[in-house]
């Protein structure tokens, strides 16, 4: 299966997630904040697959951590998918047209998250 980062804050969202997808067979690399997530990633054997980015981060929120990432030298094997809990009109297309490849919305639906995000995997 992937290996998937997942950038959240909340400890209690962070260990759902990671539950819900390492019982799929995905190896979970979960973060509190974006601080190191570049590092994170381009050190990572095999590669990453796929970022979870919550969009409410504190000090640097989702969309600043998404610039760093995209700025990052070398390859960018990997997709950023947005994980937030804006679901008003216009929020998707503000995060697609910020650059994420995706958006899933909090609170996530246990029963079919993992099919939401296998689709973001090759």
């Amino acid at each position: 299966m992937a290996t998937i980062v997942v950038v959240e804050d909340q400890p209690d969202s962070l260990k759902l997630i990671t539950t819900l997808l390492t019982l799929k067979g995905h190896r979970v690399i979960g973060l509190g904040t974006g601080e190191g997530l570049v590092q994170t990633l381009t050190g990572e054997r095999p590669p990453v697959a796929l970022v979870l980015l919550d969009v409410q981060l504190p000090g640097r929120d989702g969309f600043q951590v998404l610039t760093d990432l995209r700025n990052a030298q070398g390859d960018h094997p990997w997709k950023v998918v947005a994980l937030t809990a804006h679901a008003m009109p216009g929020d998707r297309e503000r995060a697609l047209a910020a650059g994420f490849d995706g958006y899933i919305t909090k609170p996530i639906d246990v029963r079919t998250f993992s099919e939401e995000v296998g689709r973001y995997l090759d």
